[in-house]
């Protein structure tokens, strides 16, 4: 599954409430900075205080230069090769050389929100004063963002370690003006051509500016951020699934209540119980069958705890936006000039941080996934949905319903499963073993990012799975927040009828659930939900 879709999900604030122009100083971005920029085309404006720092700390760069002595990254060559000393007249040669050589990615482009999240990341370290180049570098980052100059990047080649240098060298030679690049209106075109109808010089590097801007974790963190902004709405969105379900396969809320989820006081299960119980609250076909003649005991797991499952989804969402926050003030170099003027190597561009929690939110994801795919598969069985027509087909036996739809979500789950083993636990060596333990970070966002797709599309049955059985329960009413859903549904999938062509209805609901509509939906009939 790749999410090469015009319409990715979106999640978090809406459009309208993200910044329209950020500025990029010597401190960290937001979450929402980088969706703005990356995803709303939000222009970046640079802090002129923070180009004086560039500008210091360039002097400092030049001072070593000019010093018969060594230094890594400025006057040597890189990785296995650091102790090779590079004459003067060379170096030039040597920064662009290093940027042909690692703009070395393979396989299908990576989409534009995604490379523009690791230019603007990227942009934002060279900001901090702490990666030594020179001025006109940030200028240059700044223009091609601004003018919808996007670089084209190649989904292999990064292990995330030293970052993700094939994708940052990629974006680097098409700021120097070669390679190939997409323009504001998405055409592939050279990069010389491209930057010269913006007006913008290409860059010629100069000592150390090639390695600071292939040295970093921002490929892998520029997807985290997207990741983050999206899967809290879907998180949302599956408490709202959930709760069509549950009253249309005619289950209890009572296990919601407030005082026994406080039993188990995590921050994430009380949210996600808490929508629950507002998705439900006045539902006739809750009432319907309360009292003491209901036979019902106990749910099935599936129903009875989701709050748990989405719950611990939410808190791993949390921890991951913890780590994205500490990245996000971070000045990942190598080397990087330190405050009081050294030069230091040091090992900062390892993603092991960020890569962990890339995987960490993957098995959440084919978790929360996993647990929809079985509610759904609920309403088709009529050993299970309480007296609901088999498949919920209109003719039984003539049509088929939604069976097949069921087995689109178990075909996407158990394609989540596999996206779901960590690739942060494997490592390979590089660089004549001087690189001899890597992250595998990129790896990890490229198949998040699949995930999430996955995830998007599984909700989605589910809730026209939910949309239909509520409707068969008919003459009694959903509540206002389920029924604020289901006609939102109704609007693009007919109700229960004869078997039509199911592809369209599908992809019609995974808009619904990936532009964020149905939770837009439910918190207009219920109220903000958590």
């Amino acid at each position: 599954m790749r999410t090469t879709s015009s319409t990715p999900p979106v999640a978090g604030p809406a459009a309208s409430d993200l910044p329209v122009e950020v500025l990029i100083g010597t401190g960290p971005l937001s979450i929402e900075d980088v969706v703005a920029v990356a995803r709303h085309d939000a222009r970046v404006a640079l802090d002129p205080a923070a180009l004086a720092a560039v500008d210091a700390s360039r002097a400092i760069v030049d001072g070593l230069a000019a010093d018969p002595e060594p230094h890594y990254g400025i006057s040597t060559g890189f990785g296995a090769l650091a102790t090779t000393f590079i004459p003067g007249d060379r170096r030039a040669q040597l920064q662009a050389s290093l940027v042909r050589s690692h703009a070395a990615g393979s396989g299908a482009e990576v989409e534009r929100e995604v490379v523009r999240a690791l230019q603007l990341l990227r942009l934002s370290t060279l900001m901090t004063g702490r990666t030594g180049v020179r001025s006109v570098v940030c200028e240059t980052y700044a223009a091609m963002l601004n003018a919808g100059v996007t670089p084209i990047v190649h989904e292999f080649g990064s292990l995330g370690c030293s970052g993700d240098l094939a994708p940052l060298a990629h974006v680097a030679l098409a700021a120097m003006g070669e390679s190939e690049v997409r323009d504001a209106l998405g055409r592939r075109v050279p990069a010389a051509s491209a930057l010269d109808a913006a007006g913008i010089a290409p860059l010629a590097l100069r000592e150390k500016e090639g390695l600071a801007l292939i040295n970093g974790t921002d490929g892998m963190l520029g997807t985290l951020a997207l990741a983050l902004h999206d899967l809290g709405a879907l998180l949302t969105t599956a408490d709202v699934a959930a709760a069509m379900s549950v009253e249309g396969l005619l289950g209890t809320d009572a296990v919601f209540a407030d005082d026994l989820q406080a039993l188990r006081p995590h921050p994430g299960q009380a949210a996600s119980a808490a929508n629950l119980r507002a998705m439900l609250a006045g539902s006739p076909i809750m009432d319907s069958h309360r009292g003491p003649e209901c036979t019902r005991v106990q749910d099935a797991y599936s129903l009875r705890c989701a709050p748990q499952v989405h719950g611990a989804a939410r808190d791993t969402l949390a921890h991951a936006a913890s780590v994205a926050r500490a990245e996000l003030a971070s000045a990942v170099d190598n080397p990087v000039l330190t405050p009081d003027g050294r030069v230091e190597s040091n090992g900062n561009f390892h993603g092991a941080p960020v890569a962990y929690v890339l995987d960490f939110l993957a098995i959440a994801v084919a978790d929360v996934a996993s647990m929809s795919e079985r509610r759904t598969d609920r309403f088709l069985d009529r050993a299970r949905n309480h007296g609901l027509p088999p498949f919920l087909a209109h003719e039984v036996g003539v049509d088929s319903g939604l069976m097949i739809a069921q087995y689109t979500a178990a075909g996407i789950v158990s394609e989540l499963k596999r996206l779901a083993v960590p690739a942060s636990a494997d490592s390979i060596p590089s660089s004549a073993m001087q690189e001899d333990h890597v992250s595998m970070g990129w790896a990890a966002a490229r198949k998040l990012r699949r995930a999430l797709d996955g995830l998007t599309r599984v909700l989605a049955i589910e809730v026209m799975t939910a949309t239909r059985g509520l409707a068969l329960r008919a003459p009694l009413a959903p509540a206002a927040g389920t029924g604020a859903v289901a006609g939102l549904v109704s609007g693009v999938v007919p109700g229960p009828g004869a078997d039509r062509f199911l592809a369209p209805e599908i992809e019609a609901v995974v808009g619904l659930v990936g532009d964020g509509s149905v939770v837009v939906a439910a918190g207009g009939a219920v109220g903000p939900l958590r």
